[in-house]
C-alpha cells in the first residue's frame, strides 16, 4: 500500500504489521498442531498481571484472544495492586516449577513497590518468553540468542518480510530502554539475514539527535516523545519504523513519527495504529512455542 503525499516529495509504502503479524499466526497455529501431534499437549503460556492498569488490561486480553487463536494453552494470573513482591516472587516459583508451563510473562509496569529486575531475573531463563532475564539478554549480546524481546523481533521480521536490505545499511534507533532500544540494537548487529547492520543509538543525552537520525537507511523511533521526529530529520528515501504510541488529546493515535510529512520523504514506512504493535504479540506466540520445543527436548 502506497502513502499519497501532500507534498511533491516521495511517496512511502506502508510497512503492514497486521497483516504480517496475521500471516505469523497462521504459520505458528501449524506449528503448534504439530507440537501438538508429536507431544501429546498444547504449549502453555502464562501472564501475571498485577494491578488494574488499564492499558495492561487491554494487552493481556490481547494476548489471551491470540493464544486461543492459534491453540497455546493461555492463562492469566491476576494480582491485587497491593501484592507484596515476596507474594509475586512465590508465584513465579510455582510457575517455574510447573512443568504444564513453558512460558511466563510478567506484564509491566509493575506496581512502584516492587523491583521490576529482581521479579524478572526470577523467571526460569527457559520460560522467559519477554527475553528480559539478564542470561537472555546476555545470550543476544555474545550473538547466540535464545529468546529476544518480541517488539524488536517483530521489527526485524517485517524488515525481513518487505525485503529491507539490513547487511551494511545505516541503522539509528532513537531510544535505549530495555524493551526497545537496546535489544534492537543487538538484533541489528546479529550476523546473518536480518542483521549486519551498522548501528547507532541516540537517546535523551545526545547531541544533535535530529542530525544522527539523518544519517539512517533504516530509522526506528522508539523515543517516547509523540510526533517528535519530522521530515528534517529523515534522509530521503529512508526506511522508518515508529514504535510509538500516544493519544492525543482528541482521543486519536499517533507515535513518535509526524506520520504526514515523514511519509513524504520516507521509502516505507510503518503506521500507528497498525504497524509494530500488532507484531508484538504475534512474536510473543513465536516464543512461547520455541519454549515448548525446548522444554520437550527440542
Amino acid at each position: 500500500m502506497r502513502f499519497a503525499g501532500r507534498g511533491a516529495g516521495l511517496s512511502a509504502t506502508i510497512l503492514d504489521g497486521r497483516a504480517l503479524a496475521e500471516r505469523i499466526k497462521l504459520e505458528t497455529a501449524g506449528e503448534v498442531a504439530e507440537f501438538v501431534a508429536a507431544s501429546g499437549r498444547a504449549p502453555g503460556l502464562t501472564v501475571v498481571l498485577v494491578g488494574d492498569d488499564p492499558a495492561s488490561k487491554v494487552y493481556v486480553r490481547n494476548k489471551e484472544a491470540a493464544c486461543k487463536a492459534c491453540g497455546i494453552r493461555g492463562r492469566v494470573l491476576r494480582l491485587p495492586s497491593t501484592s507484596a513482591q515476596a507474594e509475586l516472587i512465590a508465584v513465579l516459583d510455582e510457575l517455574n516449577a510447573d512443568a504444564s508451563v513453558d512460558g511466563i510473562l510478567v506484564q509491566l509496569p509493575l506496581p512502584a513497590t516492587i523491583d521490576e529486575r529482581a521479579v524478572i531475573d526470577r523467571i526460569n531463563p527457559l520460560k522467559d518468553v519477554d527475553g528480559f532475564h539478564v542470561d537472555n539478554v546476555g545470550r543476544l549480546a555474545i550473538g547466540s540468542p535464545r529468546f529476544a524481546p518480541c517488539t524488536p523481533l517483530g521489527i526485524v521480521a517485517m524488515l525481513r518480510d518487505a525485503g529491507v536490505t539490513t547487511r551494511g545499511a545505516r541503522a539509528v534507533v532513537l531510544g535505549r530502554s530495555m524493551t526497545v532500544g537496546k535489544p534492537l540494537a543487538l538484533l541489528l548487529l546479529q550476523k546473518g539475514e536480518g542483521g549486519d547492520a551498522t548501528v547507532t543509538v541516540a537517546h535523551s543525552a545526545s547531541r544533535e539527535v535530529a542530525s544522527i537520525a539523518r544519517e539512517a537507511d533504516i530509522l526506528i523511533a522508539a523515543i517516547g516523545r509523540p510526533e517528535l521526529v519530522r521530515d528534517d530529520w529523515v534522509k530521503p528515501g529512508a526506511v522508518v519504523v515508529d514504535v510509538g504510541i500516544h493519544r492525543r488529546d482528541d482521543g486519536t493515535l499517533c507515535g513518535d513519527v509526524h506520520f504526514p510529512t515523514v511519509a513524504e520523504v520516507a521509502s516505507r514506512i510503518t503506521p500507528v495504529p497498525g504497524g509494530v504493535g500488532p507484531l508484538t504479540v504475534a512474536m510473543l506466540l513465536k516464543n512461547t512455542l520455541v519454549a515448548a520445543r525446548l522444554a520437550h527436548g527440542g
